[in-house]
């Protein structure tokens, strides 16, 4: 399958946030037209030798880290596409911040993370337990088939939940981002120089993508609690699929590394519904876009070597505007003679 990279990413606000091993990387078009980058040294504590890098301790990990990553990202965003954030926080969140010794805004976004994972929690678990009751509940269907039939209420809720979102304006647009990222990543996996021209000839769905990964979360959730079975006490299913959840996570991860790793008829089968997924997820990006994710990847692959030609360019930037000056203040002298 080629070459495979370290590096995977996320739409922003704008623009594109690119993980490495080592950091966080972010790249956003600003309203002039330039663009504006941040980078944070970062690792993941799902290190290799650890408890944290178990497999499917790992996926818990990493699944916990991309909502809180992502979380920040899209504020962090916001903030380089030069949109001013004035909400005011709170009494509550300043005292709060005050007792953690942390800052107000890892308290928000602690907030907006805790907040999300609720309300996924209500939309793909609670409301489809919810439902299988309604439906299946007094029925004399075996255990194995109302547990099924659970399971298939929760995908077509998500399915129907990426469709509508896809509707969105500024959603497709985030969705371009989407597919900048994938195609600026799928080019560095070919070795091929990383330009707009050339990642633009690339696919804008990628084996990796936090789509595949949510698509197995759900499909791995309905054969799993179909193997636990159907107890007819709501409340405690409802907790069975929700303490279950952090494992079905972490096996979920350990399928698509795999999946991801290894090209053959049972891989592709796995990874065929998340890949169709991204058709919507993924749309496809402008030049300008693939501009701005090539830079997110540049700076998070060596963000040392992004600085030092940073720092070239804007210095034959400086010398350029002297020479003109320079031209222009003699053109100036020659007119006054």
């Amino acid at each position: 399958m080629g070459k495979v990279c370290t590096v995977g990413g996320q739409a922003v606000m704008e623009g594109v946030m690119m993980k490495s091993p080592t950091g966080i990387a972010m790249a956003v078009r600003k309203p002039d037209g330039t663009i504006a980058t941040q980078y944070k040294p970062e690792k993941s504590r799902a290190q290799k030798g650890t408890f944290y890098g178990l497999p499917v301790v790992r996926g818990v990990v990493a699944f916990v880290e991309s909502l809180s990553i992502g979380m920040g990202t899209l504020t962090e965003s916001a903030k380089l596409a030069g949109e001013e954030i004035d909400e005011e926080p709170s009494k509550f969140e300043k005292w709060l911040a005050a007792k953690l010794g942390k800052s107000v805004e890892s308290v928000i976004i602690g907030f907006a993370v805790v907040i999300a994972v609720c309300l996924a929690v209500g939309l793909f678990f609670v409301l489809p337990t919810l439902l299988g009751s309604l439906i299946l509940g007094g029925s004399e269907v075996a255990s194995v088939w109302k547990s099924l039939t659970e399971g298939l209420v929760r995908l077509l809720i998500f399915l129907g939940y990426i469709v509508l979102c896809s509707r969105v304006k500024d959603v497709r647009r985030v969705f371009m981002y989407h597919g900048a990222e994938h195609k600026t990543i799928a080019c560095y996996e070919a070795e091929e120089p990383l330009t707009p021209e050339n990642a633009m000839k690339h696919s804008r769905l990628h084996p990796r993508c936090g789509t595949n990964y949510l698509f197995l979360v759900m499909a791995v959730s309905i054969l799993f609690f179909a193997a636990v079975g159907w107890n007819a006490n709501f409340l405690v299913r409802l907790a069975s699929r929700i303490i279950f959840l952090p494992l079905v996570a972490g096996i979920s991860y350990e399928v698509l590394r795999f999946a991801a790793k290894h090209d053959n008829l049972l891989t592709r089968i796995i990874r065929a519904p998340g890949m169709g997924l991204q058709y919507i997820t993924t749309k496809e990006p402008t030049p300008d876009m693939l501009e701005v994710a090539i830079t997110a990847f540049e700076l998070a692959m060596d963000p040392e070597g992004f600085a030092a030609k940073q720092a070239a360019a804007e210095t034959k930037e400086g010398e350029t505007a002297a020479v003109e000056t320079a031209a222009g203040q003699t053109e100036d002298a020659k007119a006054s003679d």
